[in-house]
């Protein structure tokens, strides 16, 4: 049963990023695929103009730890921001893909550290008002699957962390599409600890592709896209966030990675993955 388990492992992995490519954007930028999300990178701004990835309804949710092994992405051909640009920022380390969105298995967690999927987020929005917005649209997809599109503001970069110059957003936005009940809604927030209710943040899908640059759903047929990307229809949408009971890391469950560092010595990081071998060895 392991052996059949191993070998039908990459197989679900394949139809998960198949099935959500089919409805990516299209922009400027190095267009990356993950296991589960696909997203297009901005080197100049050192993070992503978007990210788009599926909430599967059949999805176990709390399956998984949060991982908190933030590290640099090696598909990025030109390098990704590093760790280290957001050390003594002031900024938090922004998921644009939330971490509890990516907890149904160990690979999609890990996915979602990659520093590919960060953006310097001021800390009383992102734990505040951006987190209540991740919430929402986390319950909407365990209504109903959806997809997700979600980046910041890249159009001009007036302050900048780091060694890479990594670009702080003054906006982020969401665009979020029901392919079974054929309804869409777009936020756009500032940068800042929010202060209105999140149904204040919607605008219209028509008015983000014009700030960004970004057509997002390009594959939907021409007159269901103009309905559904120039209403502003929110009675259609429900306004309750649920309750998410997160695991977080359970230190005491970790042990000393197994694999070696350059030098020949036994790596000092800790890890609960099952193989003995931390995100850096694995």
């Amino acid at each position: 049963m392991k052996r059949l388990l191993i070998l039908l492992f990459p197989f679900f992995i394949s139809c998960s990023a198949q099935e959500t490519n089919t409805y990516l954007p299209q922009s400027k930028g190095e267009l990356i695929h993950h296991s589960y999300y696909s997203l297009s990178y901005n080197e100049n701004a050192e993070q992503a103009n978007w990210i788009c990835y599926q909430i599967n309804n059949k999805q176990n949710l709390e399956f998984t730890e949060r991982t908190e092994n933030f590290r640099s992405d090696r598909l990025v051909s030109t390098k990704s921001a590093q760790l280290s640009d957001y050390k003594g920022s002031g900024f938090d380390r922004g998921h644009l893909v939330p971490a509890a969105d990516m907890s149904f298995n160990y690979i999609a967690m890990s996915e979602s550290f990659l520093m590919s999927n960060i953006s310097p987020q001021v800390p009383s929005f992102n734990r505040g008002i951006w987190k209540q917005l991740e919430g929402l649209v986390r319950n909407w997809g365990l209504q109903s699957s959806i997809y997700v599109v979600t980046g910041p503001i890249l159009n001009s970069c007036s302050t900048t962390i780091g060694s890479n110059s990594v670009c702080v957003p003054k906006h982020f936005y969401k665009v979020v599409y029901s392919p079974s009940e054929q309804k869409m809604i777009s936020f756009l927030l500032p940068n800042q600890k929010g202060t209105k209710k999140l149904i204040e943040y919607v605008c219209s899908t028509d008015y983000l592709e014009q700030i960004t640059n970004i057509d997002f759903f390009p594959v939907l047929e021409n007159k269901l896209e103009n309905r559904l990307e120039s209403e502003l229809d929110t009675n259609i949408w429900s306004w309750e966030t649920a309750t998410f009971n997160f695991k977080t890391k359970n230190t005491t469950l970790a042990t000393q990675c197994k694999g070696n560092t350059q030098k020949g010595k036994r790596c000092k990081n800790r890890t609960t993955n099952l193989k003995g071998y931390c995100h850096y060895h694995d």
